[in-house]
């Protein structure tokens, strides 16, 4: 075979074997539809309301400069036989207004699995003090969820990051 052929189908070959990436967006960066599910939810079952605060941006040096940061937000099943329901998880900005709503229909987290809301470094709507609620159902016998949040930056060669861990409110 000559060679401008042979290099054409390793060009091909490395092209077809790359990852896409996938671009994950603060307002849907899960296809939540596909959790949802599609039964009510036994009223024998335990329910509650968790807040987690959640900062999406940060002051620096002043209160009129503020830093962006990128947030990960987990909500964690730590059961390792019971699947917990997660019914509503709505964001908020510092003012207390809601900002979105991720879901509201009753979304399956299986047992020992997490799944993640990403609010974009970019999205700056939440300010300085975002934050979530999360509406979610239990089996009374189990843990409840467990709720975290890292926020994180880099700049140059510094970086920035923390967490913040939900709390179950009444």
């Amino acid at each position: 075979m000559k060679k401008p052929i042979k290099i054409l189908i390793l060009l091909l070959l490395f092209q077809s074997c790359k990852e896409k990436k996938v671009e994950v967006s603060s307002i849907n960066p899960v296809n939540w539809e596909k959790r949802t599910i599609d039964f009510d939810l036994d009223n024998s079952m335990s329910h509650g309301t968790t807040y987690l605060s959640v900062y999406s941006q940060i002051y620096s040096q002043t209160e009129h400069r503020t830093h962006d940061l990128a947030a990960t937000v987990s909500i964690r099943n730590v059961n390792r036989a019971d699947t917990i329901y997660i019914n509503k998880a709505e964001y908020f900005n510092t003012e207390g207004n809601s900002i979105r709503t991720y879901f509201d229909k009753p979304i399956f987290i299986a047992p020992m699995e997490t799944v993640e809301i990403i609010i974009d470094e970019r999205d700056q709507e939440g300010g300085t003090g975002a934050n979530f609620l999360f509406e979610w159902t239990i089996k009374a016998s189990s843990n409840d969820p467990f709720f975290e949040a890292i926020m994180i930056s880099t700049s140059g060669q510094q970086g920035l990051s923390f967490t913040t861990k939900g709390q179950k409110i009444h």
